[in-house]
């Protein structure tokens, strides 16, 4: 039985905001993948200590676009949030002409809640061992050497397109229709390399088939120590990592903003869920509110710009 948080005392509740009915949690993604896991989790917690049942309501559909754009159409009360991945920040990016929502002001942030960083692999029979050793072999083979991501314009092909543009190396993109193929196409030889969020080729990683070239975290993994960060790498301020954050409609009161950050940044702290989390491949983050909108305004342009110079577009 997972432990859960101690109600707060009813001197305490009095004073704060709590839900009327029942709080969605819309992930813009089908059940069973990180998003859902991760919200799932947020909400047995937020469930006991906001006194209210907290449902988790897959919207999945067009990249995560109509999950989301529901949500900027929420009634702002509190009462429906979003937990969104990275897409968040770069399906605009994917949409010049026609944005299907404005993350910055549609949406208020609440918190950041996990962060992994995307990895580099290659098979475990190559003879690449770091980084620069596959930027030395793609300058060399102009435009010969292939990658797998889980799919075109999602976070982790951007993630790969800024790299190659700062590297100014010219790789062909393969996308398919998730990590998990995408990897599997690295260990059957079909591509030179993939670039896949950390939690899926965790399992390869270990058990000696895939081989980590570099990760995109500003930090070292700690499951992994020994695999140096892009930044590092000769790329100072280099960062692709898939986010799980939650975020309300805009207009959403601030009171209920800070009570689901709070909850939020204490469900997090529960030991029993950071290693859940870290099992899964995440770091348990819980950012105050205007962090996560900082890294909003941040990320949006970024790859919007890295979108446009590799001419990357939705389908």
């Amino acid at each position: 039985m997972v432990p859960v948080l101690a109600r707060p005392s009813a001197a305490h509740a009095a004073d704060t905001w709590s839900p009327k009915v029942p709080v969605r949690i819309v992930v813009p993604f089908a059940a069973g993948g990180t998003s859902d896991i991760v919200a799932r989790l947020l909400a047995t917690h937020l469930a006991h200590v906001l006194g209210q049942a907290v449902i988790v309501e897959n919207r999945a559909g067009a990249g995560g676009n109509i999950g989301i754009s529901g949500v900027a159409r929420a009634t702002p009360d509190g009462q429906t949030l979003l937990l969104a991945s990275s897409s968040f920040v770069t399906n605009p990016a994917l949409y010049p002409d026609k944005r299907p929502y404005d993350p910055v002001r549609q949406f208020t942030p609440i918190s950041l809640v996990v962060t992994s960083p995307d990895v580099i692999v290659v098979s475990a029979k190559s003879p690449l061992t770091k980084l620069s050793d596959l930027l030395s072999l793609a300058k060399a083979k102009d435009g010969a050497l292939n990658y797998a991501t889980p799919g075109k314009g999602n976070s982790v092909h951007l993630g790969g397109e800024l790299l190659w543009q700062r590297a100014k190396v010219n790789l062909l993109h393969v996308p398919y229709s998730g990590s998990a193929p995408a990897v599997q196409a690295v260990l059957s030889g079909q591509v030179d390399c993939a670039l896949v969020a950390l939690p899926v080729a965790s399992p390869q990683i270990e058990g000696g088939l895939l081989r980590a070239l570099t990760v995109g975290s500003l930090q070292r993994w700690p499951d992994l120590p020994q695999v140096p960060t892009i930044a590092e790498s000769g790329f100072p301020g280099y960062r692709s990592e898939t986010m799980q954050a939650l975020f309300a409609p805009a207009g959403t009161p601030s009171a209920a903003i800070e009570r689901i950050n709070a909850e939020v940044r204490r469900i997090l702290k529960i030991p029993d869920v950071a290693e859940r989390l870290r099992d899964m491949g995440f770091t348990a983050v819980g950012s105050l509110s205007s962090e996560l909108a900082t890294r909003v305004a941040e990320e949006v342009p970024r790859w919007a710009k890295v979108a446009a110079t590799g001419h990357i577009r939705a389908d």
